[in-house]
């Protein structure tokens, strides 16, 4: 009964959405039934709202209401406009006291969220959307467009990601049934787990072509038994970054006798595409097909689209050799691919850590391949993608010099610095979560086409010597900025901060104007030009991962793979280990312990390192904030049992951090 009460009350969500949608732009009051089945009426625009779901999160920002949103989760990292809100605890355990102090007058939650409506109903307007299909979540889209004012945004992105659902159905139309395959979602830490089959997540794989598991059993989360793992037999597997630990369990006897484990057909793919249904839909599904089907959409005989520029809009950059510039979207491949191009007025030299230098070149540019299209060319080579992109787009190769990157044009960061007379252009788009490398501490692997990509130009003339030093100016800035964001290696990230990505290029412009002989770093022209890019790639990590400094400790525990709440667990006294979680998670968020593990992830890199050599004082310190949680002394500290051994520093002080989380729930 329960469930088909929920059921009704998404139809009724529908209904009431189209409704509120044939009103007057902006009209009042807006009247819906959420998902808990009861009417809501929002008479006036939310000036100060609590967002605890994610999808909900994602969605209110791609709308362009992020000034509305006072508070988040901290498993909300994208959009970007995420970074710098007020973090009142985590997706399954939000704060009510933390939410109640930022006087909202709307919180979305979740129906799990229990402590929630326990603690704020009468106080504030509460609401509760859950999407369990596509559909649900372009119905919660619209309802939001009207609530917010933003209902022609929301068409906007519901019309595209309709777009790239149909792209793909006409794709997967052609292949045959015999050759459908079986794909299943991995889930879990310590068991193999699955979404129900009543979950959006099954409507992924049937929208992606593939053939889903029914057990017969409904839910966000079900356990899968041996027997049903290898009766299903399945060709994919697939998860998010966080199901790599479930991944682990595939190696073991009975799981790994599977097709898809057999032959290395396990794939990963980014948490907020995977994990929800708010606004990536069809992008998410063209990826998911792409990767199953990679052999049939490679062909070119298979394209549903014809390869063509779609659309093309300008970017402004005002040097007087530059004819004009702009993003060019094109369809390739049938997916969207946009690119930067800069046309030059008259042939001129450039430097390209990707072809080397040329001469008579007339544009520059920088091409977005999307996520689905990655490695549909690798056969072609880099010279055959080169070919067919640049045919597709018009452009000339002989006079062109052309970078690629799987970082989306549409972040690209563009920065300009002067000084009297001086100026300095970067163009810089770049991608810090799949590829990040430490140079001289990680093994070399190949992936996907680069990153970090950065075209520089300027309003001088600079040498041949100066363009070859205005690399290396270019590379120290790039990798100062990676420094002071922490962003960490994605391979040993645990002990290295990333230097860059392993793809990163670089394109410097030989220009027009005063002859540059030195872009070194005590020249002016250099410093010009490192300032210009180290801005560039902090803002351009910012609009692709939502990446800045000031982000919430967890996030930064989570990018060098410490899951702290399974340490929790395991530190838990026994039958306390969701109390231990929720605990340390609170303790968290107070700017006190925060710091305190901030600081030691400092000194644990300083002292791998050897710029610290001896850490009694932390060893002190981690002695008295025991005591300090515990409200008593500990003479033992705790030893911290997790998956990877952790770093002396990390060890004590996330020892501390729980051997109080511990005192504090034990009589």
């Amino acid at each position: 009964m329960k469930k088909y009460c929920r059921l009704t009350a998404v139809l009724a969500a529908v209904i009431a959405v189209l409704v509120a949608g044939a009103a007057a732009h902006g009209a009042y009051p807006v009247r819906f039934v959420d998902t808990a089945g009861r009417q809501i009426e929002i008479g006036a625009m939310p000036r100060r709202v609590v967002s605890l779901v994610p999808t909900i999160t994602e969605m209110i920002m791609r709308l362009g209401a992020a000034d509305k949103v006072v508070g988040i989760t901290w498993h909300s990292v994208l959009p970007p406009d995420c970074a710098g809100k007020t973090i009142v605890g985590g997706f399954l355990h939000p704060d009510p006291d933390r939410v109640a102090a930022l006087k909202p007058d709307l919180v979305f939650y979740a129906g799990l969220q229990e402590e929630i409506p326990a603690k704020l109903a009468g106080n504030t307007r509460l609401v509760d959307l859950e999407s369990r299909s596509i559909e649900d979540a372009f119905s919660h889209l619209r309802l939001l467009g009207v609530i917010f004012g933003r209902q022609s945004r929301a068409e906007e992105i519901i019309a595209e990601e309709k777009r790239q659902l149909r792209v793909v159905s006409a794709k997967i139309d052609r292949i045959s049934a015999a050759k459908r395959q079986r794909v299943i979602r991995l889930m879990g830490r310590t068991a193999v787990m699955t979404p129900g089959s009543d979950s959006f997540q099954q409507e992924y794989i049937r929208r992606a072509g593939g053939i889903p598991p029914d057990f017969g059993r409904k839910g966000s989360i079900i356990s899968v038994s041996l027997e049903e793992w290898r009766r299903f037999n399945p060709q994919v597997v697939y998860g998010c970054g966080g199901d790599r630990r479930a991944a682990k369990l595939l190696e073991q006897p009975g799981w790994r006798e599977v097709e898809a484990v057999r032959n290395g057909r396990i794939y990963f793919f980014p948490c907020d595409l995977t994990c929800r249904a708010a606004t990536h839909p069809g992008a998410f599904t063209s990826w998911l097909a792409a990767r199953i089907y990679r052999r049939e959409f490679e062909q070119l005989a298979n394209n549903v689209l014809p390869e063509k520029i779609v659309s093309q809009r300008p970017v402004s950059i005002d040097l007087a050799y530059v004819k004009r510039a702009r993003i060019i979207e094109s369809d390739i491949r049938d997916f969207r691919n946009r690119t930067l191009v800069v046309d030059f007025g008259q042939p001129l030299r450039v430097v390209s850590t990707l072809e080397g230098e040329k001469q008579g070149v007339e544009r520059v540019a920088n091409h977005y391949f999307p996520p689905p299209s990655w490695g549909l060319g690798h056969d072609l080579g880099l010279a055959g993608l080169r070919s067919h992109t640049l045919e597709v787009l018009g452009l000339d190769p002989a006079s062109t010099a052309i970078l690629f990157t799987g970082a989306d044009m549409n972040n690209l960061a563009v920065v300009k610095k002067e000084y009297r007379d001086l100026a300095v252009y970067a163009l810089v788009t770049a991608g810090v979560h799949s590829n990040a490398v430490r140079m001289a501490e990680d093994v070399g692997r190949y992936y996907e086409p680069g990153t970090i990509n950065t075209i520089i130009l300027t309003n001088a003339r600079l040498s041949r010597r100066a363009m070859t030093r205005a690399l290396i100016s270019a590379t120290e800035a790039k990798s100062a900025a990676l420094a002071d964001l922490d962003v960490r290696s994605s391979y040993t990230g645990l002990e290295n901060r990333a230097t860059g990505t392993g793809t990163d290029n670089v394109v410097v412009v030989e220009g027009e104007g005063t002859a540059i002989d030195n872009t070194g770093g005590h020249a002016k022209m250099g410093e010009l030009i490192a300032r210009a890019v180290y801005e560039g790639v902090k803002k351009a990590v910012h609009r692709q991962n939502g990446l800045v400094a000031a982000r919430p400790v967890f996030q930064r525990l989570r990018e060098r793979h410490i899951d702290i709440f399974s340490l929790a667990a395991a530190a838990a006294p026994a039958g306390k280990a969701g109390a231990m979680r929720r605990e340390v998670e609170r303790l968290l968020l107070r700017p006190k312990y925060a710091a305190f593990v901030e600081a030691c992830l400092a000194v644990s890199d300083d002292y791998q390192r050897g710029l610290v050599a001896d850490i009694e004082g932390i060893d002190s310190w981690c002695r008295a904030v025991r005591a300090d949680l515990a409200g008593r002394e500990i003479a033992a500290p705790l030893a911290v049992d997790g998956v990877e051994k952790l770093p002396p520093v990390m060890d004590r002080c996330l020892g501390a951090l729980l051997g109080g989380a511990r005192g504090r729930l034990m009589p």
